[in-house]
């Protein structure tokens, strides 16, 4: 089972290559709550990162800023409501079609970018998100065992992985949950009993989360009877969410009664949901095509946002390089809000994509003047830094995303670009490093301590140099041992 674990991550990762991924639907498990019941307190500290590594091996992970960081942010705000603020929680958007949504150990809640796109505020999507951690606040999965085990951690990322394979293979859901059950003998650990008790709960602590943190309480149940209702009335069955999470009559009666019992504080206006809801829609879907079509309808009908359909419709025609008409949606925006930072963001790229470099990087540059703890500013503007093999231009990217990734150490795309920017400004040592960590955080450790033994045995390294190279090749040999790896 050890040695199963980098060779699901590779299997996975294969059929994402070639096509699968987008076309089929991954089914990952809803695991219910959490509790140091179900892994063991190390691995429940480790999990959370052992699982991002794992989604990123498979090609699932969306790590654009605005969109991360957008929900992150949610995730947060309605946990510190609940009845855990300290605890610690990790959300993850994931770059897969299907309507669902799923929590596991450790606090970690997962979004499919498909249930994201189908929300239509983001009150509904917080309402989702509210009723996860509630499962999680409340431990529903250690209450749902009869004989609480702990599980091994390899053994439950290589459940996952083959829930994940079996869902990419077009084997279906059925397929993953049987593996899951019957193949791993996990029955009892990942048994998911949504019980009528423990869905009725999670929603009576979700609404409250919602109300608290200032958003419309309504949010959720007005989500899954619309899911429902569409669904039907296009003659297919209820989406995979409300399959693990079913609806009953009077369970959507009990969830409106307790919403019109609460009163938000002062529920909000705010529009950026929908920027960000519209980025993910123009950089993740496979057809350009079908995400403009579907801005141009809603501005026509008025029924979302008016800037924020312009910002994407933007966004997906320069991804189309019809530069022309994206400036027109552009210079849209600038008139106004010619001062709103991703108008500005957005004016770079088109600039960048229209071949007028240094009139982008002067663009990013003034805005990482104001906005130098913006990891969306750094990530652009280094970008666009190493637009052309430029040393100079390196060399300042390579000075802006070291200070970047002091401060956010598990940001992989800034780690890859850096590892190129220490290369091409003539930092060698520091460039494989980088490329180790990269490495490292895709679920390669093996790749990682050969970069890094391949620099130690550089005769040019200072003691400095020599010291940190070999202590972190001490720390990733370690997270093998962990992991149940076996020794280069």
């Amino acid at each position: 089972m050890r040695r199963l674990i980098p060779q699901l991550a590779l299997m996975v990762a294969i059929v994402s290559l070639t096509g699968l991924v987008g076309a089929q639907t991954l089914k990952l498990p809803d695991m219910g709550g959490t509790s140091t019941r179900v892994l063991s307190p190390e691995d429940e500290r480790t999990f959370p990162k052992d699982f991002e590594r794992f989604l990123r091996a498979s090609r699932l992970l969306i790590e654009d800023p605005m969109i991360r960081g957008y929900f992150e942010d949610m995730g947060y705000r309605l946990v510190s409501h609940s009845n855990r603020p300290s605890s610690g929680f990790h959300f993850f958007v994931i770059n897969e079609p299907s309507i669902n949504a799923f929590a596991a150990p450790a606090g970690v809640i997962g979004l499919h970018s498909g249930l994201i796109l189908a929300a239509h505020d983001e009150s509904e999507v917080a309402g989702v998100v509210a009723h996860e951690i509630a499962h999680v606040t409340q431990d529903h999965l250690a209450r749902s065992m009869e004989q609480a085990q702990q599980v091994s951690l390899p053994t439950l990322l290589a459940t996952i992985g083959l829930a994940l394979a079996a869902g990419a293979a077009g084997a279906g859901a059925d397929a993953g949950q049987a593996i899951i059950m019957s193949g791993l003998g996990l029955a009892q650990q990942f048994q998911i009993t949504h019980t009528r008790q423990n869905e009725a709960e999670a929603d009576r602590i979700g609404i409250g989360l919602l109300a608290d943190a200032g958003y419309d309480p309504h949010g959720m149940t007005r989500f899954f009877e619309r899911l429902n209702m569409h669904m039907r009335s296009m003659g297919q069955g209820p989406p995979e969410y409300l399959r693990t999470h079913p609806l009953t009559v009077n369970r959507i009666a009990e969830a409106r009664d307790r919403a019109e019992m609460l009163n938000a504080r002062g529920v909000r206006e705010d529009q950026e949901f929908h920027y960000v809801q519209s980025r993910l829609r123009a950089l993740m879907v496979q057809r350009p095509e079908q995400a403009e079509q579907f801005f141009l309808a809603r501005i026509n009908d008025g029924t979302r946002p008016e800037a924020a359909m312009r910002y994407g419709l933007a966004l997906t025609l320069i991804r189309e390089r019809r530069l022309q008409e994206a400036g027109e949606q552009v210079e849209w925006l600038l008139e106004t809000n010619a001062n709103r930072q991703i108008y500005r963001l957005l004016e770079a790229e088109w600039l960048l994509a229209s071949g007028e470099l240094e009139q982008s990087l002067d663009r990013l540059e003034t805005l990482y003047g104001k906005y130098s703890g913006s990891r969306l500013v750094t990530t652009q503007y280094a970008e666009a830094l190493m637009h052309e093999r430029d040393t100079d231009k390196a060399a300042r990217a390579a000075e802006i995303l070291r200070h970047h990734l002091r401060r956010h150490p598990g940001d992989l795309p800034m780690t890859e670009l850096y590892a190129r920017a220490a290369d091409r400004a003539g930092e060698p040592v520091r460039a494989t490093e980088a490329l180790a960590e990269s490495y490292y955080m895709r679920g390669g450790i093996y790749e990682a301590i050969e970069q890094l033994e391949r620099v130690s045995r550089r005769e040019d390294l200072d003691y400095y140099q020599r010291a940190r190279v070999n202590a972190r090749i001490d720390e990733l040999r370690a997270e093998q041992v962990r992991l149940g790896g076996r020794q280069p």
